[in-house]
């Protein structure tokens, strides 16, 4: 009996034909914003510096024949001080794929990513990430088995006494929530 193929090879193998294709790596934050940089399409601005001085934070690149095609970038919450338990709790701050990632690769990596942090940080039992309205319906977090949370209006993060950066994204926003507590 000859030996079932896992993975169809299709054109000259340049892109990968499904996610079980790519490698998820650890990366350091620096590299993590630059990737972020070039590939997302609302948010490309984050810098290394926002990522490390987090409580927990953790960064993967995606690979297919050890070139990057997708990072994911992940810390405590922005907001950790407005959460019950939000030193038990880690954000998806950003995840920006290239084109050439297949269908279905970003549910597939939130369900690994999210097992692999749990594995790493085993006191953080709850996992949040904000969705933009503007661009995106949520796909992604249903199909990971995410609970749609609450609705975020667009608020501004300038106070008279600190001023911050342009938003980069002013649409509303869907919190959605992994628990496992």
């Amino acid at each position: 009996m000859a030996a079932q193929q896992t993975f169809q090879i299709a054109g000259n193998g340049s892109k990968p034909i499904s996610p079980h294709q790519i490698i998820l790596k650890e990366i350091k934050a620096k590299h993590a914003s630059i990737l972020n940089e070039r590939w997302h399409s609302r948010l490309p601005l984050i810098h290394w510096s926002n990522i490390v001085r987090n409580t927990h934070y953790i960064c993967y690149g995606y690979y297919f024949n050890n070139f990057p095609i997708g990072v994911a970038i992940w810390s405590s919450p922005v907001a950790q001080n407005r959460f019950k338990d939000g030193k038990k709790m880690i954000e998806l701050r950003r995840m920006a794929l290239s084109e050439d990632c297949p269908k279905n690769t970003a549910s597939w990596s939130i369900s690994l990513m999210v097992k692999k942090i749990r594995k790493k940080f085993p006191e953080i039992n709850y996992f949040i990430s904000y969705q933009d309205k503007s661009v995106h319906k949520g796909t992604i977090y249903a199909a990971s088995g995410w609970t749609a949370a609450n609705e975020i209006r667009n608020v501004s993060w300038t106070t008279k006494t600190r001023k911050r950066n342009p938003t980069q994204a002013n649409g509303d926003k869907i919190r959605w929530e992994k628990s496992f507590k």
